[in-house]
């Protein structure tokens, strides 16, 4: 076992707590989904065995190898996180057991198309920049893509996501997105889970209400040169 990794982990989990505590919060009530983009599975082997079970990939060829190469490992939430494409609905969603990145109609009607056994835990991505390229959806149209959404029987909108930009004070971009979050539960009061916070702004995240944090370096160390 790597003493290392288990000594980031627990480093992370403290300053966690130390931050819901500050903002008021249960440190209960927020996720810790740690992020293995480019890392090998015996990786997501070892965070299991420190107590991992929640864990986020961005790429979908890695989610779906990962979780086929990991199937024996009990309680393993997988979510994905990366942008999502139509063509790979199909896959993603035999992949995840929760997407974090529906950001328009087409990709939410394709996940619905690719079918399951079980209704698939979806959020709604927002766009907190002025940027139109960037993924996610314009906060002014939150409650569209919502409606949308809660019309297509295999999915379950839970939430929202975002990233905040490089460029702005990240509990601002927050802000947005809480805001974001208060439109969508007054069209689904369950749909509470607000995916927000990474490696250097996760802090501000639980400061303005996420539930579910994305972190990758601060606990898996410096990801693998890819070749």
């Amino acid at each position: 076992m790597d003493a290392t990794l288990a000594d980031r982990l627990a480093d992370v989990d403290a300053r966690i707590v130390e931050a819901a505590r500050a903002a008021h919060r249960d440190p209960a009530e927020i996720t810790r989904i740690v992020v293995t983009k480019f890392h090998p599975a015996a990786l997501v082997a070892e965070l299991h065995a420190l107590g991992v079970r929640h864990v986020g990939e961005n790429r979908q060829q890695e989610l779906s190898a990962k979780r086929e190469e990991l199937a024996h490992l009990p309680g393993l939430t997988w979510h994905f996180i990366g942008q999502a494409q139509t063509n790979k609905a199909r896959a993603v969603r035999a992949a995840a057991d929760v997407v974090h990145s529906v950001d328009r109609p087409r990709i939410a009607d394709a996940l619905d198309a690719a079918g399951g056994d079980d209704v698939l835990d979806v959020l709604l991505q927002v766009n907190l920049t002025e940027d139109p390229g960037r993924g996610g959806v314009a906060p002014a149209e939150v409650e569209a893509l919502a409606t949308h959404v809660h019309a297509l029987p295999g999915l379950r909108t839970r939430g929202v996501m975002a990233v905040a930009p490089l460029d702005e004070d990240p509990a601002r971009a927050f802000e947005r997105l809480r805001a974001a979050s208060d439109v969508l539960r007054t069209l689904d009061p369950a749909a509470g889970w607000i995916s927000a916070g990474m490696t250097n702004d996760f802090p501000e995240a639980i400061a303005m209400g996420a539930t579910h944090l994305r972190i990758g370096s601060a606990i898996t160390g410096p990801r693998p040169v890819r070749g």
